[in-house]
């Protein structure tokens, strides 16, 4: 894996407040304390969830790239030859370094082109292919009005709900245990007034309404996999979006966090807005996660377009201006992030140049060479927030203290090595046996 010398302790207090704990570890061997020994403490994972889109890795996972070209569910097309498999291993790696969380397509368009053909191992084999790399996936999303499938527009509105219902149980059922959180709906907010083109999605929701589209998707969901996480999610931050919530809310539909879409190539929010927004949306008692962000290295969108989508140019180059201004507003993003209690995670949409939009929003450029932005957040996820392995000396009881971010640990001493947790804030007591 790539090296990134960080500071080993987080300064920012807020952060330390919310995200760390002051650990009291007790260490016995063969049921007797560990005293007045060395032990090696080590962090091997977050508790907060670190995404990116894993949209680039379904060619790799399932073993397509070759000469020549192919693409997959989502607009993922493989590259060329051995080279790219090569390309494709050295982004795994940097994504692999930085992020712990997943988020794979399930647009219903490329999912299920043709009706009653899904693309179900493709999706199967990538959403494995992360597991066993230790890395929880979410599917995204299972009702939109845009991607959806074409095929829908033959059938009347009473059969388009039946297959968008049977749709969800068949993904959530038959993912559940490889994906256990999904985006379950989109983008509710502006769904029944939908302009651009007609659709079946739109067609629906139209006719029966925003909290009973949500109650039916969600329900099937539920039914599906009871144990999975659902989400509502919208790009909308506008106060119609807290309106539906707090319909849905007052509905008796149960929704287990709320998605916060930030694609910000039209300027970074800022911490002052980035933080009221939370507080408008935290103030539902339920965790917040940011699903989709963007930050660009080039010039900013300009202020003037409505729909982001309406902007798409031939070329969006990235410039050593724009990924030193990239570099800086991504470590103040996610320090804002991580200093407010209710975000449990945040998604970036694209590792690399080139993908939504073809904005130059990605980590690493075109050619795969890390930007600065890289080397900013993995200086913060695995420097700043992060502990290395460290020698401790035990006390006469076996125990050691340290202050560590919350998440998964190991302990190492007389040869033998135990895993413990630490997950909530504050003081915190853990116990290994060796």
């Amino acid at each position: 894996m790539p090296s990134h010398a960080g500071p080993a302790h987080p300064a920012d207090p807020s952060i330390t407040e919310h995200r760390t704990a002051d650990a009291t570890l007790t260490v016995t061997v063969d049921g007797s304390p560990l005293a007045g020994q060395e032990v090696v403490v080590a962090q091997r994972g977050h508790k907060f969830l670190f995404g990116c889109i894993g949209f680039d890795f379904i060619p790799l996972a399932n073993g397509e790239l070759s000469a020549e070209e192919q693409a997959g569910p989502g607009g993922v097309t493989g590259s060329l030859g051995e080279a790219s498999a090569a390309q494709a291993e050295h982004l795994a790696e940097l994504w692999f370094d930085v992020f712990n969380f997943a988020t794979l397509p399930f647009y219903w368009g490329r999912f299920e082109t043709v009706r009653g053909r899904p693309d179900t191992e493709r999706l199967r084999k990538t959403a494995r292919w992360f597991a066993d790399r230790g890395v929880p996936v979410k599917g995204h999303p299972l009702a939109w009005h845009t991607v959806t499938a074409d095929w829908l527009m033959d059938l009347p509105n009473a059969e388009i709900a039946r297959e968008q219902a049977a749709r969800i149980r068949r993904e959530v059922g038959g993912f559940a245990g490889l994906v256990d959180m999904w985006d379950v709906i989109n983008e509710v907010v502006i769904m029944p007034i939908f302009d651009k083109y007609d659709n079946g999605i739109t067609r629906v929701c139209r006719e029966i309404g925003r909290i009973p589209m949500v109650r039916m998707v969600f329900d099937a969901a539920r039914e599906a996999n009871p144990n999975a996480t659902l989400l509502l999610n919208d790009f909308d931050m506008s106060a119609a979006y807290e309106c539906l919530i707090e319909g849905v809310l007052e509905a008796g539909i149960k929704i287990d966090a709320l998605g916060l879409q930030s694609h910000m190539h039209q300027g970074y929010w800022g911490e002052e807005r980035t933080l009221a927004t939370i507080d408008r949306f935290a103030r539902y008692g339920l965790p917040i996660h940011f699903t989709e962000t963007t930050l660009v290295s080039g010039h900013i969108m300009p202020a003037d377009i409505e729909d982001l989508n309406d902007y798409q140019i031939p070329e969006w180059p990235s410039t050593p201006e724009g990924e030193a201004r990239q570099a800086d507003e991504i470590v103040r993003h996610y320090k804002t992030l991580l200093s407010h209690p209710s975000v449990e995670a945040m998604t970036y949409w694209g590792m690399s140049d080139g993908g939504w939009l073809g904005a130059p929003g990605g980590f690493v450029r075109l050619d795969g060479t890390r930007k600065p932005s890289y080397d900013a957040l993995h200086s913060l996820v695995k420097g700043e927030w992060w502990l290395p392995p460290t020698t401790m000396a035990t006390d006469d009881q076996g125990r050691v203290r340290f202050n560590g971010f919350l998440g998964e640990y190991e302990v190492t001493a007389a040869g033998r090595t135990a895993a413990f947790r630490l997950d909530a804030p504050g003081e915190a007591a853990a116990a290994v046996a060796l």
